[in-house]
């Protein structure tokens, strides 16, 4: 199934939506400009960014229509890009794509201000039909997303933000969920573009700060809170 229906920019556009990419993964973000490139007509990329000061620094340099955001970034995350862009921008829009479907991050991003939220199994026309009506004001999700969001906004009982989680960084997220999922060190490292050094620092860190003792209470943790 497609992440989002496939739909024609609205008329009236005078030209193709400006956009900055914003993902710490290099060849992500190569990928992403290649698919956007088949559509000049819709989709321009005017800058691209690999972290969150990087990121705010572009897109004030640049204000483009909307911002194509990861949501786990150094040095903050996607939440504190539109944080700190938003009083000074207004106008631009934020549509996050991420490998992430985990309620809390499609919640956390919301709530901060993004205008959608999609993952990176998205394909390339669906992309460029999202971040069109992003640009024209319309929220957009992927089908399994959207009712995160309408349970959190309705006040029913939905998934919501964890304290214990808020304690841990964006890449100690990223590190626990893949620990939960049965990775190894040296896979986490590559699927990261980290060193195994990097991945136990990481993994220490965050068994601190959940006060759990080893890798098989940190799944269990995980998996209690369905982040696995």
């Amino acid at each position: 199934m497609s992440e989002s229906t496939a739909e024609e920019s609205r008329p009236g556009r005078s030209g193709p939506v400006s956009v900055v990419l914003v993902d710490d993964h290099a060849m992500f973000r190569t990928g992403v400009r290649a698919e956007l490139a088949q559509s000049p007509d819709a989709v321009t990329v005017v800058g691209e960014a690999a972290d969150t000061a990087e990121a705010v620094k572009v897109v004030l340099a640049t204000a483009p229509e909307v911002v194509l955001l990861d949501v786990h970034l150094p040095g903050g995350g996607g939440g504190e890009v539109i944080r700190q862009v938003h009083p000074q921008l207004p106008d631009v829009r934020f549509l996050a794509l991420s490998v992430s479907d985990a309620a809390e991050d499609v919640i956390g991003t919301i709530r901060a201000g993004a205008r959608g939220y999609v993952t990176k199994s998205i394909t390339g026309d669906d992309l460029v039909s999202a971040i069109g009506r992003v640009a024209e004001g319309d929220a957009v999700f992927s089908p399994r997303l959207a009712g995160f969001v309408l349970d959190a906004f309705a006040g029913t009982e939905a998934p919501s933000v964890d304290d214990d989680l808020d304690r841990l960084t964006q890449r100690e997220r990223e590190v626990l969920r893949l620990i939960a999922r049965g990775y190894a060190y040296k896979e986490i490292a590559k699927e990261l573009f980290i060193s195994v050094k990097t991945v136990e620092t990481h993994v220490s860190a965050v068994l601190r700060k959940l006060q759990l003792s080893n890798r098989y209470e940190l799944t269990r943790w995980a998996a209690d809170r369905r982040l696995v």
